[in-house]
């Protein structure tokens, strides 16, 4: 196959892996080239996904790195097979990458966690809140441009309706709560949204009132998508310059420690909802 012009996140973290693998081997780029009767320079576009990896070929390095962690070989070994468009791949050239890649995340992910301060969780999002959202960028961004974004953002919640509903919970301060994007009556109809929403099986709402005081990571916004085994797992940072993503395990670590955190201090799912009931009755 020809090498790929702009490999995915997804893409980019397999040849990660890989990298990860034969580095804690104590292997050379030439060792790997010999294995599999390529030359060097492949091997480095492979990890950087770049080319794309058989299997086969895949199971070769692996053996040959002395990796015995089986589950997470066949992890990997999914990614290399999964060659399939995702229904993203129809705003590939028309929106930005990284919004591609959130997605495609999402849809991969076994389970989802994400805290927010000042916007409410894009996967709970209504079309019209999403909307007085990207209104609100600046620079101002065409109208085609916002349409776009509020039509990827809402076929983002497919993860909720296949065979296998992504689990999904959600750690929101009072802040975005209170923030009325849109005015009142979007707002309104925002909030009973999260109320119907947080019923559904599987997803789990929890607020972090105002008169908690500090808590950590207050400064941003976080998703913590777990894989099919920890190694795998990925937190998306938003950024003004679009998304970031992190795989280190001591960024992971950070990152749990503040969900952690907030699953102590946050209500529980019935006060959450008492407590989104009582801001939208205010409105």
């Amino acid at each position: 196959m020809p090498p790929r012009k702009t490999p995915t996140e997804r893409q980019k973290r397999l040849g990660v892996e890989l990298r990860k693998m034969r580095l804690a081997a104590g292997l050379s780029t030439d060792y790997s080239a010999g294995l599999l009767g390529i030359d060097r320079a492949k091997i480095s576009n492979i990890e950087s996904g770049v080319r794309v990896i058989t299997p086969d070929r895949l199971r070769t390095l692996a053996c040959n790195y002395a990796c015995t962690d089986e589950a997470y070989i066949a992890a990997l070994e999914a990614m290399a097979t999964d060659r399939g468009r995702g229904w993203w791949e129809q705003f590939r050239g028309t929106l930005p990458a990284g919004l591609l890649d959130i997605a495609e995340l999402e849809w991969h992910a076994v389970r989802v966690r994400t805290s927010q301060v000042m916007h409410l969780p894009g996967l709970l999002q209504t079309e019209e809140y999403a909307r007085a959202i990207f209104d609100a960028v600046l620079p101002r961004l065409p109208r085609l441009e916002v349409e776009l974004r509020v039509a990827h953002r809402m076929q983002r919640q497919q993860v909720f309706e296949r065979a296998d509903p992504l689990a999904y919970v959600g750690y929101v301060h009072e802040a975005a709560l209170r923030m009325q994007f849109g005015g009142k009556k979007v707002t309104k109809e925002q909030l009973h949204y999260l109320l119907t929403v947080s019923e559904r099986d599987g997803t789990v709402l929890r607020v972090l009132p105002v008169d908690t005081g500090a808590f950590p990571g207050a400064g941003h916004a976080s998703l913590y998508a777990e894989g099919p085994v920890a190694q795998l797992d990925t937190v998306q940072l938003d950024s003004a310059h679009g998304p970031e993503f992190l795989h280190a395990e001591t960024q992971l670590a950070k990152c749990r420690v503040h969900l952690d955190w907030m699953e102590t201090a946050a209500l529980d799912p019935d006060q959450s909802r008492d407590f989104i009931h009582a801001v939208a009755r205010d409105l």
